[in-house]
């Protein structure tokens, strides 16, 4: 086994302030609210790093037949590169068949995990799955994912803060963040 060389940071470059991450999470609110409007949905966050994309998005939903539930995946471990292992440690706790699912993820970039994430829920026959991502690396994408709510493009960078962390660092920061390496 390898291990990844670790990235000492020299400093943190802001890339979305914590005032532009709000008033997008509103506005991709109204576009999911837009959507499905009152049916049935399941808005699975994606552990670690969706939780505070998660927790802002869904008290915007207005959906009264909203349920909420949780997963955790992890591919980078202690990297700042994704790798192609997806480890599968948290399941969903609801019945999500016959039901529209709204996969809520911190960033999509190679889309390894994503692809295994929709594959699993494919095959329990969720009426549909649709992804949302704070931030879509969409150039950097190595499989097939679609991110239909994406938050904010970007096309290069390693980023931290809004949940997103390196080596479990830097989720709690209220914007993201691109890490300067010295």
């Amino acid at each position: 086994m390898s291990k990844a060389k670790d990235i000492v940071v020299k400093e943190l470059k802001p890339v979305f302030t914590s005032e532009q991450i709000a008033a997008r999470i509103q506005e991709l609110a109204a576009e999911i609210n837009a959507v499905y409007g009152d049916e049935p949905l399941v808005a699975v966050c994606v552990l670690k790093g969706g939780f505070m994309f998660f927790s802002d998005l869904v008290r915007f939903l207005h959906n009264k037949n909203l349920e909420l539930d949780f997963v955790r995946l992890s591919s980078y471990g202690k990297s700042s590169t994704s790798s192609k292992h997806v480890i599968f440690s948290k399941d969903v706790e609801i019945d999500i068949c016959g039901k529209h699912v709204l996969i809520v993820e911190d960033i999509v970039d190679s889309g390894h995990s994503m692809r295994f994430l929709l594959g699993q829920f494919a095959a329990r026959k969720a009426r549909s799955l649709r992804l949302a991502a704070l931030v879509d690396k969409d150039e950097r994408r190595e499989v097939d994912v679609k991110v239909d709510f994406a938050g904010f493009k970007l096309n290069q960078g390693f980023i931290v803060g809004f949940g997103l962390d390196y080596a479990e660092h830097y989720r709690m920061l209220p914007g993201v963040f691109e890490v300067i390496p010295e």
